[in-house]
């Protein structure tokens, strides 16, 4: 269905500048996304250990406070009306 988001309350119709906006944050997001997904698996060599891999807590938080921070980059552009 063409322009769905004018039957979802909260939503409006965006400018040329805004969806280009909007696609670059998102392409920055997937460009973060891949790196933490790089830091799941590789190994380096770090103070005392030759096969060092990043703390998987800490990178969990770092994901969502990630995944929180280009949501909140989308909706300072989107200005949706809802909560």
């Amino acid at each position: 269905m063409k322009n769905q988001h004018q039957h979802i309350k909260g939503y409006r119709e965006l400018t040329a500048a805004e969806i280009e906006l909007m696609n670059e944050i998102k392409a920055k997001g997937e460009e973060v996304g891949a790196l933490c997904e790089k830091l799941k698996t590789v190994q380096y060599e770090s103070e005392g250990a030759a096969n060092a891999k990043a703390d998987g807590r800490w990178l969990a938080i770092a994901q969502t406070d990630l995944q929180r921070g280009f949501m909140a980059l989308t909706r300072a552009i989107a200005k949706p009306t809802s909560f």
